[in-house]
């Protein structure tokens, strides 16, 4: 199963939120091979049978025809392929929960952009841990549930350990519109798209603080060198986080306001509390304080991230972290 083949598989998307929901759209929406989606709420899923709609996460959508729902954990006992599209806090439990019912080769596929906030490892190393018998692969890149759900061109990061698994997944769960490129480079595709989230909190607060579009700018680019420090501290490839799951979704994230992470940050720019501006619910806010401490053990320096940290938590002032990071030492580039 770990080659690459155009044989039909069995697809299950787990998580009804706007992400999961717009996978198992575009991908059913091909044709080419069963999709499933399940979520826990027996009554949501029975309304999304019927109606085709899903107007709380994905409004103005209609899902295709072919694809099927469920709430029975034992709906993805026959599936090839198990995508995990629920919150990246969640991706343990979930792991415990379905683990039993999976079939025995069956790949699993993390769809979160996060960092395990009890453990700090990444979400592959978490699932690895879960699900020992399972090949473990990662999607990250950017990409919108709504563009997504909507058959907008999107491509996105497909990682795995085995390149020849990587390769049958992104040729599988591609369609038309969604394109996936195979890496082999798990630690950069997840490192990217867990620290674009902290570095789009920043743009959101030096855009929500006024300090202009060059600010953002520079910010992008010194975040993208953070990026690569870390990543090639923990094993990965500096080159994986200047395509799609590093720099592509940062540009995303940092500069449209369909960014929950983004229009977070503005609020705190704006001088409101993190718990007054849907913290809980950001990825990034989870992410800031994890890849802080990942910098401190492996003794990388990551400014902007630490900064962000320090705001949301409340020990730093949006004014006086711009101090911080403006009279830094002088370095080449």
């Amino acid at each position: 199963m770990n080659g690459a083949g155009t044989a039909q598989e069995r697809i299950v998307v787990i998580g009804a939120g706007a992400f999961g929901t717009a996978l198992a759209a575009v991908i059913a929406l091909e044709g080419r091979h069963p999709v499933t989606l399940i979520g826990r709420n027996t009554g949501l899923m029975a309304d999304l049978r019927n109606d085709r709609v899903h107007d709380a996460a994905l409004p103005g959508v209609t899902l295709p025809d072919a694809l099927e729902f469920s709430a029975e954990p034992d709906a993805i006992s026959d599936a090839s392929i198990v995508l995990f599209a629920m919150p990246s806090q969640a991706q343990s439990d979930a792991a415990r929960y379905y683990g039993p019912y999976l079939a025995k080769d069956a790949a699993v596929v993390t769809c979160a952009k996060g960092i395990d906030r009890v453990s700090g490892r990444l979400l592959t190393d978490v699932l690895e841990a879960s699900l020992p018998s399972h090949a473990i692969a990662v999607l990250s890149g950017p990409g919108f549930a709504f563009d997504i759900a909507r058959g907008l061109p999107t491509a996105m990061a497909l990682a795995a350990e085995d390149q020849l698994l990587a390769e049958r997944l992104a040729t599988v769960l591609s369609s038309r519109t969604f394109r996936l490129y195979a890496s082999s480079d798990r630690i950069g595709v997840q490192l990217g798209g867990a620290m674009k989230n902290v570095l789009a909190i920043a743009c959101g607060i030096v855009e929500g603080a006024g300090l202009g579009d060059s600010a953002r700018a520079a910010l992008i680019s010194r975040g993208l060198a953070e990026m690569s420090r870390l990543v090639e501290a923990m094993g990965g490839k500096a080159d994986t986080v200047r395509g799609l799951s590093g720099l592509g979704d940062l540009v995303l994230t940092g500069t449209s306001h369909q960014s929950r992470n983004l229009r977070f940050g503005i609020s705190l720019g704006r001088g409101e509390p993190a718990s007054a501006s849907g913290g809980p619910l950001v990825e990034g806010a989870f992410a800031a304080s994890v890849a802080a401490q990942l910098a401190q053990t492996h003794s990388v320096d990551l400014p902007v991230t630490e900064a962000v940290a320090a705001i949301i938590d409340g020990r730093l002032g949006v004014a006086d972290a711009m101090e911080r990071l403006m009279t830094r030492p002088i370095t080449t580039e």
